[in-house]
């Protein structure tokens, strides 16, 4: 028998990707020796260069008039799929000779967080926890940048991402410079350096707390894609961000996270596993306030608790 074939469609969104990424294992678990097929957006395609059972990555770059979904169409329609999951709810997996169909659909919205969502599409029998599948060229490319900053001035790093490319969801960029300075003065922090993260067109928002990092600043904005950010998030002893994909990367990374939240749902989007805090600007489920609602003080104290929870109060972390 020929190994099973399977088609995963997933986000163009780097943190949809990340909550949807269990679903590669699980579809291991499903059909073992399964030769997987990727369409994604442009942005969160590196991720699956290296992950298990997938030969093939296609990239959806959106066109007018739905020309991506034709575009695919034309590449994989002459496939017999033993199996077609499709995390955007199109047309896309009926139109294909397919065993079986995974198809997202709002009946499975039922106010759990999204990976829970994931889990009840793919019929789990276990929560599929997001994960992700950093190769060494993705590791060579973060210790290009971080290892000769930390052999000047070695320390645990905070990472940093002050990003978010949604209306409403970025936190002032003053305030992270704000914030960087409390951080700086604050005897947890001695000795720890701060990492910027951020893709090529987010200097802007970054360059306050660069500017108050200073000397103890690394600028890791604009330096990879997204799997070489995952890579430097990794070297990292804790992570504080807005609610965006590099929040979902840190969380899973298994880095100690900090997600900053304004008008969105936290209960849903929020960042996944047990090393994973929130702050929101209003934090009564089904409220909200604006992101610009949340005082500098306020993040700073959740700063100080995340290290507490998984550093250590008085210590530091590990670079």
């Amino acid at each position: 028998m020929s190994e099973p074939r399977v088609l995963f469609v997933t986000s163009n969104r780097i943190g949809d990707c990340v909550i949807s990424s269990g679903v590669i294992r699980e579809i291991g678990r499903q059909l073992p020796g399964a030769r997987i097929t990727v369409a994604c957006g442009r942005p969160p395609a590196p991720f699956f260069r290296s992950a298990p059972g997938v030969e093939r990555v296609i990239i959806l770059d959106k066109k007018k008039f739905a020309g991506h979904w034709i575009g695919l169409l034309k590449q994989v329609w002459r496939t017999r799929w033993d199996l077609v999951i499709d995390m955007r709810g199109s047309a896309l997996a009926f139109q294909l000779r397919a065993k079986k169909r995974r198809v997202y659909h709002r009946g499975l919205e039922t106010g759990l967080p999204k990976v829970e969502m994931v889990t009840r599409l793919m019929e789990a029998a276990q929560t599929l926890d997001p994960e992700l599948f950093i190769d060494d060229r993705a590791r060579a490319e973060a210790a290009a940048v971080i290892d000769p900053q930390l052999a000047t001035a070695p320390g645990p790093i905070l990472a940093l991402a002050p990003i978010a490319h949604q209306p409403g969801k970025s936190w002032p960029a003053d305030r992270w410079g704000a914030l960087v300075e409390k951080l700086k003065a604050e005897p947890r922090f001695d000795g720890w350096r701060f990492m910027l993260v951020g893709g090529p067109g987010d200097h802007p928002p970054a360059a306050p707390a660069l500017a108050a990092a200073g000397p103890r600043g690394i600028d890791f904005v604009g330096k990879g894609d997204i799997l070489a950010s995952a890579a430097a998030i990794d070297r990292a002893a804790l992570f504080v961000g807005n609610d965006s994909g590099l929040m979902h990367v840190a969380a899973a990374a298994g880095r100690p996270t900090l997600g900053l939240f304004g008008p969105t749902e936290w209960w849903l989007y929020g960042p996944w596993g047990p090393r994973t805090r929130t702050v929101a600007s209003n934090e009564t489920r089904g409220e909200f306030a604006p992101i610009e609602a949340l005082t500098v003080e306020h993040v700073f104290e959740a700063v100080l608790g995340l290290h507490d929870a998984f550093i250590g109060a008085g210590k530091a972390g590990k670079p």
